[in-house]
């Protein structure tokens, strides 16, 4: 798993109005950022990635939120 710092690359830009927790959204330029250890993490993750505390998780098109009310949604763009 690459440990890669995602503000390095992108500007994160909150989506508004913040969608509900139960039902996130997902596509190529949404990002979860945890709440927790303040990760940024892809919501379709096509290689291994997870959170340092491990509220998200996922690899292969897929992500696992431990607890979505953690989470803050947003949207990046690439500097």
């Amino acid at each position: 798993m690459l440990n890669i710092d995602m503000r390095k690359i992108y500007n994160f830009y909150p989506i508004e109005p913040a969608p509900d927790a139960a039902n996130l959204p997902t596509g190529g330029d949404i990002y979860y950022e945890c709440a927790d250890c303040q990760v940024v993490v892809n919501s379709v993750p096509f290689i291994k990635a997870a959170c340092a505390c491990g509220n998200l998780t996922g690899g292969g098109g897929n992500l696992t939120v431990k607890n979505p009310e953690r989470v803050r949604v947003v949207r990046g763009k690439l500097k």
